[in-house]
């Protein structure tokens, strides 16, 4: 198994981290590393990610399997049977004292394949910070044009 985790602080609250998060048909618009997601956060809900670790683009149809708003969800993705190379994406966004977000994007990759993805995932890990600068940027530019 391997786990590649981001966090990041976010000055703005939960739910206007998971506004933007849940508002998956604006990905492209902001996001460099999920270039594209279509799907709703629902149980058992399919999407469709279109990632870019690197220089590589790979689209994978996941499948939702938690949620609770302004708080996690997490996805199920595999590649191919069961076992070969699974990975269980999540987003998780933990209240701050100060009024904030501590955002932690995470990702568990396992089965018989995770070993010769070794430059896919230190790419994915990249990735995942970039990401969540570009969420952390968009959120905080959203909540300063609201008020």
């Amino acid at each position: 198994m391997r786990i590649i985790e981001c966090t990041t602080e976010i000055a703005a609250p939960p739910e206007s981290v998971w506004l933007v998060l849940s508002e998956t048909d604006a990905y492209s618009e902001w996001n460099p590393f999920i270039t594209h997601l279509t799907g709703l956060f629902r149980i058992g809900s399919r999407l469709s990610v279109t990632i870019r670790p690197g220089k590589r683009q790979m689209t994978f149809r996941p499948t939702v399997v938690s949620v609770e708003a302004n708080r996690t969800v997490q996805w199920l993705g595999r590649m191919g049977l069961p076992g070969v190379f699974d990975g269980r994406h999540e987003f998780h966004l933990e209240p701050l004292s100060s009024g904030g977000t501590r955002f932690t994007q995470r990702e568990s990759f396992s089965g018989l394949l995770v070993s010769a993805f070794g430059s896919v995932l230190a790419d994915t890990e990249a990735g995942f910070a970039d990401m969540n600068e570009a969420l952390r940027d968009r959120v905080e530019q959203k909540t300063k044009t609201d008020l």
